[in-house]
């Protein structure tokens, strides 16, 4: 099987429609002037020009889903006992996903440790992760609020893709990272690219060089624990946060969910939803506490997990892939990467807790 190959840019929609034959295609598919990962069909237009508004972990755990089935079955001899049947939903189809970004595939190793790596693997996530195929495409320019240097990544790590395509002048350079990608570069529509390899690496160096590290040179950025328990700047910072959770459903990384039966008399399921830290009901408790009833204190925690608890459980992992979309699409402008660059020592200007973020206007143009 090739390793290598390049696609000439008329025949790409044909190549991601060869996918489609035996697989569920995911594409950035573009809407209005919204670019959202969707199920490609033939009436879609595939948008590569910028990342999709929405990550595509979908894919592989769905925003909501359902678990099992299960029915109450009365004893016909004794009517007091009743037995439960469960069927489990374990069978999953043939997935692509196509146009994914180096830290949205970077997103699912964060996954892959807590769902995979771990005693006791679930099942649901394992069986769709198996039967995906991850096609990544580099990025050539960096996002508003893009910051994948800073902890760990870059514009064209293969890290978590099984295909890295690389778009160049007159096609796209198809690099295979693991086996199941190379059995995509076996589409017709994939030809011979050992001729575009020094072109491709080189577009590759270039777009690295374009991507802000706000926390300096070093990639693992350490946490003054002082400054981390300070309320004074959390309450300050975060006044202007709504407590929309929108940067937690546009998060590659954020995997928390909620777990409700729905019944109809003795025939119900078991439901898997997205949920989120930054909800206010997100930990609430049974007896009405809730240990974390402030935007602050969520927020805190939500910055906590990422660069403290999750690298200190992950031999110093991070937990964000620096895709920028929390602070892009923030409604008030929160920056996470502000926020980290601060408790590292570097005081940013919060003086104000309604800063408008220049990332923010440039979105507010790009939609204009």
């Amino acid at each position: 099987m090739a390793e290598t190959g390049f696609i000439q840019k008329e025949k790409l929609n044909d190549f991601i429609k060869e996918l489609s034959k035996d697989a569920v295609v995911y594409a950035p598919c573009l809407e209005g002037d919204t670019v959202l990962f969707k199920a490609f069909d033939a009436d879609k237009t595939v948008c590569l020009d910028r990342p999709a508004n929405n990550p595509p972990k979908l894919a592989i755990f769905p925003q909501s889903e359902t678990l099992f089935n299960f029915t109450y079955i009365k004893d016909t001899e004794d009517p007091k006992k009743m037995s439960v049947e469960i069927k489990a939903n374990t069978e999953f189809p043939k997935a692509v996903i196509f146009g994914s970004r180096p830290c949205d595939a970077n997103g699912f190793l964060i996954y892959d440790r807590v769902y995979i790596d771990t005693n006791t693997p679930d099942p649901y996530y394992m069986g769709r992760r198996e039967k995906t195929t991850i096609v990544t495409l580099c990025c050539n320019a960096p996002s508003p609020g893009c910051f994948c240097v800073a902890v760990g990544g870059g514009p064209a790590n293969n890290e978590g893709s099984d295909v890295l395509i690389t778009e160049l002048e007159k096609g796209y350079f198809v690099e295979a990272v693991t086996e199941k990608g190379k059995a995509v570069l076996n589409a017709p529509q994939v030809e011979s690219g050992a001729s575009y390899a020094d072109e491709a690496h080189k577009k590759q160096l270039e777009s690295k060089k374009l991507v802000k590290n706000p926390f300096g040179k070093d990639c693992q950025p350490e946490i003054s624990m002082s400054l981390f328990d300070s309320d004074e700047f959390w309450e300050k910072y975060l006044s202007k946060c709504l407590s929309c959770g929108a940067c937690t459903y546009l998060c590659p990384t954020c995997y928390c969910f909620n777990i409700t039966d729905e019944q109809m008399l003795n025939n119900g399921e078991r439901i898997r939803s997205w949920d989120g830290c930054m909800f206010p009901h997100f930990t609430l408790e049974g007896s009405g506490h809730n240990p974390r009833p402030t935007k602050f204190k969520r927020f805190r925690n939500r910055v906590g997990h990422k660069f403290v608890y999750y690298p200190e459980k992950y031999n110093g992992v991070i937990a964000c892939c620096g895709c920028g979309r929390c602070i892009r699409y923030c409604t008030v402008s929160v920056d996470i990467s502000e926020v980290v660059s601060y408790l590292r020592g570097s005081q940013p200007d919060v003086s104000s807790g309604t800063k408008e973020n220049a990332v923010t206007d440039t979105v507010k143009q790009e939609q204009k």
